[in-house]
């Protein structure tokens, strides 16, 4: 399985805010095996997220939207994804019904409130979507076709995320080592493995911990296990590490 993840938002294009909803999906989905396959960010401009989901879902397995889903004019990406698959955006009965009860909590524990909220503006998805609840914010995410489409708060997409993160899996497969040579003295060793085996690989210095990471990525756990004990073996190097590579430890090490 494959997959892309769109990410919706000025703000991350100006660099007001930190795009932490592509690392955060890209290291959920690899984690289950599915090669990410695109990252984009594009601006709150519907015919762009439109185009971006139209051409997308034709392509990739599996497309995840993020961005504002509620009711402020920035708000696009539901009814771009909807244009994007041709489809009407509508009001979701059972979305709307989620999104009340929701309200009806909040103006109930805050009395003093005396702005309008409206279940339709949180409700509203491509017709023929099936919701998707979020259980930490008032709009709920969605899917349709092959597109997910989340909230573009972190919290609530990732709350939303976890709802269907079991429709996500492959066989993809890594491999982590560590080596104290420099990255320039292990490119022609780096390249002898990934055209043996097939696999890809990338190095990653990082100069403050004075090692090189090497991360092989492959379809076949075997094939990978054969690359590494080549490497081992065969390519006089000193390594360290052999497993896949456990998320947010050492991976997360600034590079470079």
């Amino acid at each position: 399985m494959n997959a892309a993840i769109v990410t919706v938002g000025n703000e991350l294009l100006a660099g007001d805010i930190e795009n932490t909803n592509a690392t955060w999906l890209s290291e959920r989905l690899t984690e289950r095996g599915v090669d990410v396959a695109r990252i984009i960010v594009i601006p709150d401009d519907e015919a762009v997220v439109a185009e971006t989901v139209r051409e997308w879902g034709e392509r990739f397995d599996a497309v995840v939207v993020t961005g504002g889903l509620g009711g402020t004019p920035d708000d696009v990406t539901m009814p771009a994804v909807a244009a994007g698959l041709d489809r009407e955006l509508v009001v979701n009965a059972v979305a709307e019904a989620d999104v009340q009860e929701t309200l009806d909590r909040i103006f109930a524990e805050n009395p003093d409130l005396d702005f309008e909220l409206r279940a339709e503006w949180y409700a509203s998805m491509p017709e023929g979507a099936t919701p998707i609840p979020n259980p930490e914010g008032l709009a709920p995410g969605c899917v349709v076709e092959n597109v997910y489409v989340l909230p573009g708060i972190p919290e609530e997409m990732e709350a939303v995320f976890d709802n269907v993160a079991g429709d996500f899996g492959g066989t993809v497969a890594t491999r982590t080592l560590y080596s104290p040579e420099p990255e320039g003295a292990l490119a022609a060793q780096l390249g002898e493995v990934a055209d043996e085996f097939g696999v890809r690989v990338g190095s990653y210095p990082n100069r403050a911990a004075d090692e090189t990471r090497i991360k092989l990525t492959g379809d076949d756990e075997a094939v990978l296990d054969e690359a590494v004990a080549w490497l081992r073996e065969s390519a006089d190097l000193s390594l360290t590490g052999a497993g896949a590579e456990p998320v947010g430890e050492r991976a997360a090490e600034p590079d470079g």
